[in-house]
């Protein structure tokens, strides 16, 4: 990550981005205008400045990616997050996705199992402005419920399963969206109705890192 500025080239790369967005099916203004906003370029190492507004994951360290765009894009659009939201996302990452998800007025509270990403992120937001409600090193399969329940659960990572503890942060209503699977994952959307009720719903194939435990 480097502190760069962000000048109007990189502005119009962003909007250009956008228009691609658009074109691959995005159509929610809201997570559009804040793709537009966010400088991804600040996000990445300095040798990936002049590829940072492709629609592409790149590496940030750890063995981890900052997403494609349209990836966020999508996951994002299918949070249907509203102002004031609280949205708990599990794989803090580069802080790129937490990042679109502040810009939406939403009260983030992100979990990073990366000692050396986590590190990172909590100097560098602070720098740019976009501020969760706060950022923890820890295991996400095991959610924060200490702030629970959610509006919206948002999983940036491949997971093997859907973890029991992230359905029980729901709130009634709240939407949460994973991408499960090993090799390749299907997006998943899941919907709480009621107290033991969900309902599913399977949006297609990505490829994501894989989702990890915590190490002792």
């Amino acid at each position: 990550m480097t502190l760069l500025k962000d000048t109007l080239k990189h502005q119009g790369l962003r909007n250009q981005l956008v228009k691609s967005l658009v074109v691959k099916g995005i159509t929610d203004k809201k997570v559009l205008d804040a793709m537009a906003l966010i400088p991804r370029h600040l996000f990445m190492d300095s040798s990936f400045e002049n590829f940072a507004y492709q629609d592409k994951a790149f590496p940030i360290g750890a063995n981890q990616t900052i997403s494609q765009p349209y990836t966020v894009a999508f996951q994002t659009e299918q949070l249907k997050v509203k102002a004031h939201d609280t949205i708990l996302e599990i794989g803090t990452g580069s802080g790129y996705q937490t990042s679109v998800l502040v810009a939406l007025k939403a009260k983030v509270y992100t979990v990073e199992r990366q000692l050396e990403l986590y590190k990172k992120v909590t100097l560098f937001l602070p720098k740019l402005g976009y501020l969760p409600k706060a950022i923890r090193f820890g295991d996400g399969y095991l959610g924060l419920p200490e702030f629970a329940p959610f509006d919206g659960i948002i999983v940036t990572a491949g997971a093997p399963f859907v973890p029991k503890e992230l359905l029980s942060q729901l709130k009634i209503g709240g939407r949460l969206v994973i991408p499960v699977g090993i090799d390749t994952q299907v997006m998943t959307l899941i919907i709480r109705t009621g107290n033991k009720d969900f309902e599913k719903h399977e949006l297609g194939d990505f490829k994501f890192v894989p989702m990890l435990k915590k190490k002792n």
